[in-house]
Order: structure tokens, then C-alpha cells, then sequence
């Protein structure tokens, strides 16, 4: 089996980071103010009275997905969808981005194909793109027939600062379903699955949630936003640490997650994939139906899949065993 990607060691060189970087915070003062918040899904400024976040990611080793299939024309899709989907989860509307894609060499007919991913994208999440950033680096960038790398930098503003802080042992979390793997845990997906036979499932896009969430932060008290990316629920207690997450009605497994199940127990699966769930919204009980019902209304299948708990930890159950994953 593949290298497999240490999460916990992945977290103490995040931790690492922030603490050479915080110190660069001085330099900023009044306008353009950077905001104290360490360890969720963006970095927080000040700009006159409006609070903006940034945020970057890339698409992963899910690029060599597409360079098996020799189909490139959905990837910026994925760029596009792990940036936006990521601001929304301290309630900011996307506004523009910037791409940085990164070649061996010149290819025309790719960047095209990449290009169009990047447009839908923007269309699906209202994001405009307004600049970005080909580089041509072929001592850098190898593996796979057409090797290439890509990323996108996204600028949102804050509609309400959601950062967990309001998140209570009475909540409910609401999970809206993924559209498959999205673009996590393809290290060892890869070297699980055909792509031969799991390619098309593989090469999903990574569904973008801007729409419908936006739409629930205008109606609902919402103390919570997850999104289910790499190190997959293990990300919720970002969100709020001084409480716990039990999630014990996860949906049926799409066919590729099965399929993985037949090599990986459901605890790993539940600390690698998103089983399911791309995003989780958490909130009172009592407004619990109105998100479900906002998601359905764009085509997403959602339900209460867990509850917040005094405990400190993340739990997971198949129906018959339950895990602590953190």
C-alpha cells in the first residue's frame, strides 16, 4: 500500500507555522488588519468595516486521476469548490480568486480544458476570477503523461463571523451530502481502487455548497459550519474545542466508498474520506428542518446525522460499534 498521510503529524507542523507567522500580524495595523483566529478554514482581516477572509487549496493527487483518464476539463471545478466551500465555514460569501496552475511544459489544449473547469466553478459559486498565475517549471513539476498542478486563492466577506464560538451541547449537525470523494484521500484511493473501473466516480467534482449555505446563514442561527476535507471529521472540533461531536447516522455508503470499505476499516475510512457528507451545518434542533429543507430545494440530500455532546472528542458509530477518531 501507498504512503499514507499522517494527520496528526500534518497538525503539529500547521501548529508549527502559525507560530512563525502570527508575528508577521504586526505589520498590519488599522486597515487590513489581520483577525486572531487559528486553526479554522481561513485567514480573517479587517478592511474598513468589512471583515474579509482568504483562503488557498489545491486539488491534489486527484490530478493524476485526470491525467489517467486524459480528461482535464472538470479539476477546476475541485480548485474552485475547496477554497469557496472552505470561507463559507466562517460565514463569508465568496467574491474573487486568483489561480495559480503550474505545467512541464507548454500545453495549449490543457490549459483550455483546465480553463473550463475554472469557469464553471466560478459560476456555480458567483466567484469571480481576477488573475492568476501560469508557470512553466518542469525540474518541478513531474508525474503522470501531462504533469501539472493546480490551486486557487479565494477572497470572501463575512456575512456573520461564524467560528463556532455560539456551538452548544443541545445542537444538532445537520451533514449535506458529497458528491463522492471530492478531492481528499487519493493517496489512498489510488492505490485501492481501478481507475479503469472507478475513474468516472473518481473524477466527480467536489460539490460547491455556496449557494444553499448562503441561503441558510440569512434564515437560521447557524453556530457551526464544517467543511469535510482532508483528515475528514476530524476537522469538526476546529470549530469549537470545549465540546464534543457524535455522529451516529451517517448515510448509506455511495458504491466507491463501499468498494474502499472492502480494504479499509470504517474507523480509517471515517478519519480519510467523507463518507458521504461534504459539509456539516450546526445548529439549534428547532431550525435543523429549514437547512434540510434549503438544501433540498438546490438538489442536496441532507439530514441530522449527529448531535454536539459535552464530552470533548469526535465519535462515530456504523450502527453497531462507535470509534473515537479524536
Amino acid at each position: 500500500m501507498k504512503y499514507q498521510i499522517d494527520v496528526s503529524h500534518v497538525r503539529k507542523i500547521q501548529k508549527s507555522i502559525w507560530d512563525k507567522i502570527r508575528s508577521t500580524f504586526e505589520f498590519r495595523k488599522g486597515y487590513g488588519e489581520p483577525l486572531p483566529v487559528f486553526g479554522h478554514y481561513g485567514g480573517l482581516f479587517k478592511c474598513g468595516s468589512e471583515t474579509l477572509v482568504i483562503h488557498t487549496d489545491g486539488v491534489g493527487t486527484k490530478l493524476l486521476v485526470a491525467q489517467a483518464l486524459d480528461k482535464y476539463d472538470t479539476v477546476g471545478i475541485d480548485a474552485i469548490a475547496m477554497s469557496v466551500n472552505d470561507v463559507l465555514c466562517v460565514g463569508a460569501e465568496p467574491l474573487v480568486g486568483v489561480d495559480y496552475l503550474a505545467l512541464a511544459k507548454e500545453d495549449g489544449e490543457l490549459v483550455d480544458e483546465v480553463m473550463k473547469g475554472l469557469a464553471k466553478g466560478a459560476e456555480e459559486s458567483g466567484c469571480a476570477i481576477i488573475g492568476g498565475e501560469t508557470a512553466i517549471i518542469p525540474d518541478i513539476i513531474k508525474g503522470g503523461k501531462r504533469p501539472f498542478d493546480l490551486a486557487f486563492t479565494v477572497v470572501g466577506r463575512v456575512r456573520k463571523k461564524i467560528i463556532g464560538e455560539e456551538i452548544e451541547k443541545s445542537d444538532v449537525i445537520v451533514g449535506l451530502e458529497s458528491s463522492g470523494l471530492h478531492s481528499n484521500g487519493y493517496t489512498l484511493a489510488r492505490s485501492i481502487l481501478d481507475i479503469k473501473e472507478w475513474g468516472k466516480e473518481m473524477l466527480e467534482p467536489t460539490k460547491i455548497y455556496v449557494a444553499p449555505v448562503l441561503e441558510m446563514m440569512s434564515v437560521c442561527d447557524i453556530h457551526g459550519i464544517a467543511h469535510i476535507t482532508g483528515g475528514a471529521f476530524r476537522k469538526i472540533p476546529r470549530l469549537n474545542k470545549n465540546v464534543g461531536y457524535k455522529i451516529n447516522k451517517l448515510p448509506e455508503p455511495m458504491p466507491i466508498f463501499k468498494e474502499l470499505m472492502k480494504k479499509v476499516s470504517f474507523e480509517e475510512m471515517c478519519k480519510t474520506f467523507n463518507m458521504g457528507i461534504g459539509m456539516v451545518i450546526v445548529l439549534p434542533e428547532d431550525r435543523a428542518e429549514t437547512v434540510i429543507n434549503i438544501a433540498k430545494k438546490h438538489e442536496i440530500g441532507a439530514s441530522i446525522i449527529g448531535k454536539v455532546v459535552e464530552k470533548k472528542g469526535v465519535w462515530v458509530s456504523d450502527g453497531k460499534k462507535e470509534y473515537q477518531l479524536v
